[in-house]
């Protein structure tokens, strides 16, 4: 019975060991998809906006044509 419950006593160990490095590398993935989000953030919001369509006339009323 000894050798079980050494068995299960290793086996808890080697998990929570596996479950600290999936935590640790979790939290190093999560602050690189926070840089690019930010990187990406900053580079939407430097692309100008696309012109809106015309309100009036007979050009450019129906469909935006910039290219």
């Amino acid at each position: 019975m000894d050798t079980a419950v050494n068995a299960a006593v290793g086996t808890a160990l080697a998990l929570q060991n596996f479950n600290q490095g999936q935590d640790a590398q979790n939290s190093l993935l999560k602050k690189s998809l926070d840089g690019q989000a930010s990187h990406i953030e900053q580079l939407m919001s430097s692309v100008t906006p696309t012109a809106e369509l015309a309100s009036s006339g007979s050009v450019g009323t129906q469909i935006n044509t910039y290219a």
